[in-house]
């Protein structure tokens, strides 16, 4: 038994399909291109119209000459005496026809025809049209007026005229007509029309030239670009330039804002509109406006706002179209710089500790094996009871870690340096009395920097002072009867201060404006026993820049930055004078006193040792 297979299907090839017709893709015509169209296009409508109300006033004019002229040569006729003469006689034909046509020739009109009064011709150009009655209107000249009409006669359409010949007795004896064809009158514009049509042809031309040389220019400034593909663009710039995180701030020739992005706006503290207002009328720094004003760029400088630090960088456009002014924002940067130098500070006075530690204890281990007991304990316990006394009354007077841990290392590091870091009987400062709205790091700047330019004071003025240099810390909490209280041991303190919104708090505690908070304030006073502050320096000393040390770059932003903090939170700053320079800031505790204050100007307290300054 055979089995037969069937057999297999043949393969069928699957072509690809086939690509339909690509649509003709339509050209995206520029901006040049479109304004060149719509120009040509007005050109030629406004050269066109002129054109067209130039040959109506021509033909208008045209035809008012014709009138006249066969107005003109129908009086002329029909005046003659020859011809009142012949109209009277048997046959006027014989005598009118040769007369007319030699005064028709002679004044360049079509026709001239005398007729009776019944409009019978007596003359023509054409003879055979000679005893044919007249095609047109002539009662009004029977009636003896002249008047004149476009009327379609032998010759065709013509301007013509109809005046009575009269006799002695004015009575109308026969008519006179003359007449010019359209014809010959278009012949008359066909010059004029000529050098018409000549003159649009060249102002077309003309400013088709000029406008096309205007969008040649144009279309290199767009770079060809449409409307659609312009409009994407600023849309994208301006969504590009108000999301990045810098600040970035456009100034015309005469500096004034054209852009403020959303980061300046935040950075600078600016509200409202700004755009077209002078950068001066900005209530920016003065400092911060001089760099943006000045001739020569900036080239990352530190600026400080009213509660930001900020870094700026300003580049002209071209040539002297405008300024770009940049600015980042440092303040976090220079909090946690500020950290770090405390952070370093305690890491070096730690490692100078540890190494008198050692030259102690070698001392300790000598005078042991020298076999001087008592002499090595009252060593060792003399040493250790002058650093634990230190630390207890610092602990014991301060609860608020972050401002003890602050004291402790600025007093090792200053005791390094050769300087006696004090705290005074009356501070005190209780654990969990500082509001968490009073950010720790806005205490490290202030005592911190605080600190160190009173230590650095107390050193400079060493060599000139009697006492050893010294520094004395406050730092205590004032309630509402105790905001004008005497200053505690060490202040030396003697004078009014000025609060940031420039109201007076007399020494008394009774307040000449909003102050700070009845709720009490945290009270940080340093003073020094340096050469203090010069009192004509004093509207300067919270400066940024203003530094009495001439070693190099680098200084001037500390009490920038304690200003800066304390106006941040409210609070006041003032400049006094003891036996050197003493510094004190009151930081409102209640959270609606800390809210920002104007700036207010420094002024000295006239008559007094001391000078105060608000927060600038």
């Amino acid at each position: 038994m055979s089995v037969r297979t069937a057999p297999a299907p043949a393969r069928r090839r699957v072509l690809p399909p086939r690509p339909g017709p690509r649509l003709p893709r339509r050209p995206v015509r520029s901006l040049a291109g479109q304004l060149f169209v719509v120009q040509v296009v007005i050109v030629a409508a406004v050269v066109a119209g002129g054109a067209v109300l130039a040959y109506l006033f021509t033909a208008g004019r045209t035809e008012d000459a014709a009138r006249r002229q066969v107005t003109a040569v129908a009086h002329a006729v029909a005046d003659t005496p020859s011809v009142r003469a012949a109209v009277t006689q048997p046959d006027p034909t014989a005598l009118l026809q040769p007369y007319v046509e030699q005064v028709r020739v002679d004044t360049g009109v079509s026709f001239i025809t005398v007729m009776d009064t019944g409009g019978v011709r007596w003359t023509h150009p054409l003879p055979d049209q000679i005893g044919k009655r007249f095609l047109g209107h002539i009662d009004w000249a029977l009636a003896g007026q002249t008047r004149s009409e476009t009327y379609t006669g032998t010759l065709g359409p013509s301007v013509r005229v109809v005046t009575p010949v009269l006799d002695d007795r004015h009575r109308v004896i026969a008519l006179v007509s003359a007449g010019l064809t359209v014809e010959s009158i278009s012949a008359q514009l066909s010059g004029p029309l000529l050098a018409l049509v000549g003159v649009a042809v060249a102002a077309l031309a003309l400013g088709g030239a000029g406008t096309y040389l205007a969008n040649s220019r144009l279309r290199r400034h767009t770079h060809g670009m449409g409307p659609a593909e312009l409009s994407h663009l600023y849309e994208y710039h301006q969504a590009t330039l108000h999301s990045v995180r810098e600040g970035l701030v456009l100034l015309d020739r005469a500096h004034r804002v054209v852009l403020c992005n959303d980061a300046a706006r935040d950075l600078l503290g600016l509200a409202g509109a700004v755009d077209g207002r002078p950068v001066a009328d900005l209530g920016l720094p003065q400092a911060l406006v001089d760099a943006v004003l000045g001739d020569e760029p900036v080239r990352d400088e530190v600026h400080l706002t009213a509660e930001r630090v900020v870094v700026l960088n300003t580049s002209t456009i071209g040539t002297g179209l405008g300024r770009v002014v940049t600015l980042r924002d440092h303040t976090e940067l220079q909090s946690l710089s500020g950290e770090l130098d405390s952070v370093r500070g305690f890491t070096e006075a730690l490692g100078a500790q540890a190494h008198e530690a050692a030259n102690r204890l070698h001392a300790v281990v000598s005078l042991v094996e020298l076999g001087r007991h008592e002499q090595a304990v009252e060593f060792a316990t003399a040493e250790l009871a002058l650093a634990q006394q230190l630390t207890d009354r610092v602990v014991a007077a301060v609860g608020e870690p972050v401002l003890a841990a602050l004291l402790l290392g600025k007093a090792a590091q200053a005791a390094e340096r050769g300087v006696e870091l004090t705290l005074t009987g009356d501070s005190r400062i209780d654990d969990g009395v500082i509001p968490p709205g009073l950010s720790p790091r806005d205490l490290i700047t202030v005592l911190g920097n605080l600190i160190d330019n009173a230590v650095d004071a107390a050193i400079a003025g060493a060599a000139r002072s009697p006492v050893p240099p010294e520094v004395t810390v406050t730092a205590r909490i004032d309630g509402a009867a105790a905001d004008g209280a005497a200053p505690g041991p060490g202040a030396g303190v003697d004078g009014a201060g000025l609060g940031a919104d420039g109201a007076g708090v007399g020494v008394d505690g009774a307040d000449a404006g909003p102050g700070p908070g009845a709720d009490g304030h945290l009270l940080l006073r340093v003073a020094d026993t340096g050469a203090g502050i010069d009192p004509s320096a004093v509207e300067d000393v919270f400066r940024r820049g203003w530094s009495t040390k001439q070693d190099g770059h680098g200084h001037g932003l500390g009490l920038a930055l304690v200003a800066q903090a304390a106006r941040r939170n409210g609070g006041t700053v003032e400049v006094g004078r003891d036996r050197g320079a003493v510094l004190t800031v009151r930081l409102p505790l209640a959270g609606p006193a800390r809210a920002r204050r104007q700036d207010g100007p420094a002024r000295p307290g006239a008559g007094r040792e001391r000078e105060a300054v608000p927060s600038p």
